[in-house]
């Protein structure tokens, strides 16, 4: 987070008007990104869940580790 303030600082020096439309822009940037977020952690869950399923039978025949 300090990193990116920082950047920010040296943008809002160099160029402050772009730095003032980042600072406008990040939420509704954020806001549009958001349904992807969280379509990649339903595919990663689904994908966890295939993989607990596929490798299930050869951990039920392991067994209890000693």
């Amino acid at each position: 987070m300090a990193i990116k303030f920082l950047l920010w600082c040296i943008l809002f020096v160099l160029c402050w008007p772009i730095a003032i439309l980042a600072l406008v822009l990040y939420p509704f940037i954020w806001l549009l990104l958001l349904p992807f977020r969280i379509v990649g952690i339903t595919v990663s869950a689904v994908l966890e869940l295939f993989h607990a399923l596929i490798t299930l039978p050869a951990r039920l025949l392991r067994g209890r580790p000693a």
